[in-house]
């Protein structure tokens, strides 16, 4: 009998009484879910930043982990993108504080809108032994693999057909939100007619690399409902540090990560004006013999020097910065030569100065972006922090 938790996104809950199947079970993802001992064999659990919907284990340890994030649905979907797909008003109440449901509604009919105006087409290169010639004979092949008979010709052509990457990812995604738990049937219903439309396409499967493809004047229809498959297929692997990625039943969303992707786009847009570009993940070297690598979470500069480094923390600030995430700062601006650090927190109280770091020219400014605001208040506090940022100060409360 499979057991199902319900936990919040960050924070412990009441003890559960656990078997020694279920506690093996959750100890394999640690990151998921801490789990702490207490009195008369119950155990207390406590989310990591993360949020969704997971099957773990089999027979006796067999869980089902309902992780709630902490700010309603629709605030967090309004995170993932700014899409105009985000502003439907379509998920019924049943759903709306269920975030796979929700997104797997989303998907489903952005999709349906998407492959209502016919599905894309295009040209993919192909190599084959033929009876007939197509395209060009691949002479080397026909010589080394049929000792020069007449038949099977190998060729090389372009066929215009339906098995584009954008179809694959596509229809990768509707196979996987089918299967999602707590997918509405009238979703999974939508979701089963949308893989009918796609013939002749082979799906990408979760945890397989994603094909590549590029937005286009062609494919403009697909993007918004193409950013969403990206998002459900990646949502189905789960990343453990220091180990390949492992198939997971069921889609999670590191929030950690959605802050950073967030505010990286949207810092990206406000700085704009100010002739100043955003950089996420960068590589960079922390010492002169270039052996130890950094990645600060997004690199500002100017015509191609950086000018500043953000430090994005999906965590309340209670008071004064921890300090290590000074130092973490502190040591980007140093190996970047750069004066100006800002840290950006989700939640909390700001300190009214910057700190101004001994024996340096480093000023760290610490900032807090409430994410429980509604989206026009968001949005306005985001241009504000773009515009300290590209100030060199921090953004008022």
């Amino acid at each position: 009998m499979t057991l199902h938790l319900d936990l919040a996104e960050a924070g412990g809950g009441e003890p559960w009484p656990l078997t020694a199947a279920q506690v093996a079970t959750l100890a394999t993802v640690p990151e998921l879910v801490a789990l702490t001992p207490t009195v008369g064999g119950r155990w207390r659990l406590a989310g990591r930043q993360r949020v969704g919907i997971v099957r773990l284990g089999h027979h006796d340890g067999a869980v089902e982990l309902r992780i709630q994030p902490k700010m309603p649905v629709r605030r967090l979907l309004g995170l993932l993108g700014d899409d105009n797909v985000w502003q439907h008003r379509q998920i019924t109440a049943a759903v709306d504080d269920l975030l796979v449901p929700a997104l797997a509604t989303v998907f489903a009919r952005e999709a349906e809108r998407v492959l209502r105006s016919g599905v894309l087409h295009g040209y993919v290169y192909r190599e084959d032994a033929l009876t007939v010639v197509r395209g060009r004979i691949r002479t080397s092949a026909q010589l080394s693999r049929r000792l020069g008979l007449p038949t099977a010709i190998e060729v090389a052509y372009d066929d215009y057909l339906a098995d584009i990457s954008e179809n694959r990812i596509l229809l990768g995604a509707i196979e996987l939100a089918q299967t999602l738990p707590g997918v509405a049937d009238s979703t999974a219903t939508l979701l089963r007619h949308l893989s009918g439309r796609l013939v002749g396409v082979v799906p990408v499967r979760p945890g397989a690399p994603l094909p590549p493809w590029r937005p286009s004047r062609l494919n403009e229809r697909y993007v918004p409902a193409l950013r969403l498959a990206e998002l459900i297929l990646s949502g189905a692997s789960l990343q453990q540090e220091g180990e390949q990625a492992i198939r997971i039943d069921g889609f999670i969303l590191d929030m950690a990560q959605i802050f950073e992707r967030f505010l990286t786009r949207q810092l990206a847009a406000g700085l704009s004006p100010y002739s100043l570009r955003c950089a996420a993940q960068q590589r960079r070297r922390l010492d002169q013999q270039r052996r130890a690598v950094f990645r600060p979470d997004i690199l500002i500069s100017r015509d191609g020097r950086p000018t500043a480094v953000v430090d994005a923390k999906y965590q309340a600030l209670g008071g004064t910065p921890p300090t290590e995430h000074l130092f973490q700062l502190i040591s980007y601006c140093t190996a970047l030569g750069l004066t100006e650090g800002h840290l950006v927190y989700a939640s909390g109280t700001p300190p009214a100065e910057p700190y101004r770091i001994k024996n340096s020219d480093i000023h760290v400014h610490v900032h807090v972006l409430d994410l429980n605001q509604e989206p026009p208040d968001l949005a306005a506090a985001v241009a504000s922090l773009a515009g300290c940022v590209a100030a060199g100060r921090r953004a008022h409360a």
